[in-house]
């Protein structure tokens, strides 16, 4: 089979969705192994590698077969394995809203347009903030959201800069802020929000706070 044709999935499954500005909504996750970054803080290293083959028309099947409105890619890096650009194509024809969760290193320019990517940028405490593609910037639209993994306060400083030199919310009024879990308080960056009026929404991990913080299939 070509590469096009199948897809190495970590699992599948159907849960609420725990982020981004669909939080709360029951949604079904395809998450695929593999990723070229390690982050600091990385919270699905068991993505990295465990997983199975599958045909893309299976994992269609599977996806579908939960039958939520909602469906989301993520990994690991979804956006590593060509197949995946089908499969997002296949599943807004079949009528779903679709998302995508991208680490913003990945080329996001051939993603189906009507496919809200949701796109991290790396900040300095994650240890990749060097990889990310800036030219990603140029193939978002107002329906995609830029999303900033906190770590500590450094991390916020350059989320605030880079929110302002880059006009983002021109870009995109979808800003989301979240801080790494256990790590750095929302409480401390709440503050500094109001009073640097960043045009930012506040998120926490939703399911986070419903299951352990190891879980997986949630």
């Amino acid at each position: 089979m070509a590469k096009e044709d199948t897809l190495v999935i970590h699992e599948i499954y159907a849960s609420i969705q725990g982020e981004s500005t669909f939080a709360g909504l029951p949604c079904t996750f395809v998450r695929t192994t593999g990723c070229n970054l390690r982050c600091s803080w990385c919270d699905t290293t068991h993505a990295f590698y465990k997983g199975h083959r599958m045909a893309r028309g299976d994992v269609l099947a599977r996806a579908l077969a939960e039958n939520t409105p909602l469906v989301e890619l993520t990994g690991g890096e979804p956006l590593l394995q060509p197949a995946v650009f089908v499969l997002l194509r296949e599943l807004c024809d079949a009528g779903k809203t679709v998302l995508v969760e991208t680490s913003g290193e990945a080329d996001v320019s051939g993603v189906d347009a009507r496919v809200h990517k949701i796109m991290d940028l790396k900040a300095p405490l994650s240890g990749e903030s060097s990889r990310n593609r800036w030219s990603n910037l140029a193939h978002l639209t107002p329906r995609d959201e830029i999303k900033f993994v906190l770590a500590g306060e450094e991390d916020y400083l350059w989320a605030r800069d880079v929110i302002r030199s880059r006009q983002l919310d021109k870009i995109t009024p979808n800003l989301l802020m979240s801080t790494v879990f256990g790590n750095f308080s929302p409480k401390d960056v709440v503050p500094r929000i109001l009073e640097d009026r960043l045009p930012v929404r506040l998120q926490l991990q939703m399911h986070k706070y419903i299951w352990p913080a190891d879980a997986t299939g949630v």
